[in-house]
C-alpha cells in the first residue's frame, strides 16, 4: 500500500465555519482515519497547511490541533510545488484575489460560497479557472446532509408520486449583541453591506444548488428582502447599523414547472423540527426533511381535516407523520464532498460541483435583490 501526501492550502479557516467544518471535521478526520483510501494500493494523505492575515490565531489553531505548518505569506504556500490544493473559506469579498492567486499559481481552487458577492466576479473565477484547465468545486454541503440525502431517496422511489410544491423555512433568533449575557451568534459583518453581509447573498446560495439538484432548475424569482434589525452590537461591544438584509421572502419557479417558496430569516423564533426543514408535498405522499431527520406522510394516513374554529383542534397533525429511519451511517456532509473533490483531483473522477455552479448561487441572489428592488418577477437565465 502506497500512501501519498498531498499539500492542502486552507486560507481563512479560523472562522467557526472554516475551524469546525472543513479543518477538524474533514480534512483532520480524514487523516485521523488513515487517510483516503484510494484504491487497494493507493492511500492519500492530506498534509494541511493553515494561512491566513492574523499569525497569532494560525499559531494558536496549529498548535491545538498539533499541526506544524502555517503562514500569513499566502503566495509562499502557493509557490510550494507540494501544495496542490488552494481552499479557501475567508470572506466573500476577499475571495475573488485569493482565487486569482490561486489560479495564476496553478492550483485546483475548492472554496466557500458564495463564491463573490456579483454574479460577474463569480463567473470571471470559473473562467480563470476553466481556461487554466484547473480542477476546480464549491462547497454545497447541504446536498451531502442526512436529512436531504433521506428526502432525495424518497423523490427517486416514488414515495412522493408527482411533486405538487416545495416550502421551505429557514432561520433563528441572531441576538443583537445588545446584552452582555446573549452575545451574536454570527459575526457581525454578516449584517453589513458594505462587507458583504445579508442573507440573500448568503442562503441564496443554497436554496440555488439544494432546488436545481433535487427537483429542477430554478428558472425565474419573485423575492422581498428586508432589514428586520437596523441596529446591533458587534464584537466590540460598539453598536452599528446593520443595513444588509436579515429577512427575505422568495417564490421560485423550476424548469418543469414545480413552484418553490422559501421564508428565510435571522429575526425568527424556532417552532419546527429544525433550523432549516424543506416540506415536499406529492399526489402519493409528503415529507419534510430537516437537517438530519426526514418525517414522511403516506397517502393512506393523510388525515382528514374538517374547518371547525369553535372546538379545540381534535387531530393531533405530527401523529400521523413518521420518521424516516437511517438506512446507513452518514458521515459529515462537509468531509464526504472534501473526499469526492480529492478524489477528482487525483484521480479525475467526476465533480459536477464546480465555480460555475458557484456562480449559479451568485446569480440568484442578484435576481431575488433586483426583484425586491423593483417589486417585479425576475427570470433566472441559463449561464
Amino acid at each position: 500500500m502506497q500512501t501519498r501526501n498531498i499539500g492542502i492550502i486552507l486560507n481563512g479557516v479560523t472562522g467557526r465555519m472554516g475551524t469546525n467544518q472543513h479543518l477538524i471535521r474533514s480534512i483532520l478526520a480524514i487523516i485521523k482515519q488513515g487517510g483516503l483510501k484510494l484504491s487497494d494500493d493507493l492511500t492519500l494523505l492530506p498534509d494541511p497547511i493553515l494561512t491566513g492575515r492574523n499569525e497569532n490565531k494560525l499559531a494558536a489553531l496549529a498548535k491545538a490541533h498539533g499541526l506544524s505548518r502555517y503562514t500569513t505569506n499566502l503566495q509562499q504556500a502557493l509557490d510550494d510545488p507540494h501544495n496542490e490544493i488552494f481552499f479557501d473559506a475567508s470572506s466573500t469579498l476577499a475571495r475573488p484575489a485569493f482565487v486569482q492567486m490561486a489560479a495564476n499559481a496553478g492550483k485546483a481552487v475548492y472554496c466557500e460560497k458564495p463564491t463573490a458577492t456579483t454574479l460577474q466576479d463569480a463567473l470571471h473565477l470559473h473562467d480563470i479557472c476553466h481556461k487554466a484547465g484547473l480542477k476546480n468545486g464549491v462547497v454545497q454541503d447541504k446536498l451531502f446532509l442526512p436529512g436531504f440525502r433521506k428526502l432525495k431517496q424518497l423523490i427517486d422511489t416514488g414515495f412522493l408520486g408527482q411533486v405538487l410544491s416545495v416550502r421551505g423555512n429557514f432561520g433563528y433568533w441572531v441576538f443583537p449583541g445588545s446584552h452582555p449575557d446573549q452575545p451574536a451568534q454570527r459575526p457581525s459583518w454578516n449584517y453589513r453591506k458594505a462587507d458583504g453581509g445579508g442573507i440573500v447573498l448568503d442562503m441564496f446560495a443554497h436554496w440555488r444548488y439544494v432546488l436545481d439538484n433535487l427537483f429542477a432548475p430554478v428558472t425565474g424569482v419573485f423575492a422581498l428582502a428586508n432589514t428586520d434589525l437596523p441596529q446591533r452590537v458587534d464584537e466590540s461591544g460598539k453598536k452599528y447599523k446593520s443595513d444588509a438584509d436579515d429577512s427575505a421572502y422568495a417564490i421560485f419557479s423550476l424548469q418543469n414547472g414545480l413552484i418553490a417558496q422559501f421564508n428565510s430569516s435571522w429575526c425568527t423564533r424556532v417552532r419546527r423540527d429544525d433550523l432549516l426543514t424543506i416540506q415536499v408535498d406529492g399526489v402519493k405522499g409528503s415529507a419534510i426533511a430537516g437537517l438530519r431527520e426526514c418525517y414522511l406522510q403516506s397517502e393512506a394516513m393523510t388525515p382528514k381535516p374538517v374547518w371547525n374554529p369553535d372546538i379545540p383542534q381534535p387531530i393531533d397533525f405530527y401523529g400521523s407523520w413518521a420518521k424516516m429511519p437511517d438506512s446507513i451511517v452518514y458521515d459529515n456532509a462537509f468531509k464526504i464532498e472534501w473526499e469526492l473533490f480529492l478524489r477528482h483531483v487525483v484521480l479525475d473522477e467526476p465533480f459536477p460541483w464546480t465555480l460555475k455552479e458557484g456562480a449559479k448561487g451568485v446569480q440568484l441572489a442578484e435576481c431575488a435583490l433586483k426583484s425586491s428592488q423593483t417589486r417585479h418577477w425576475v427570470d433566472v437565465p441559463e449561464l
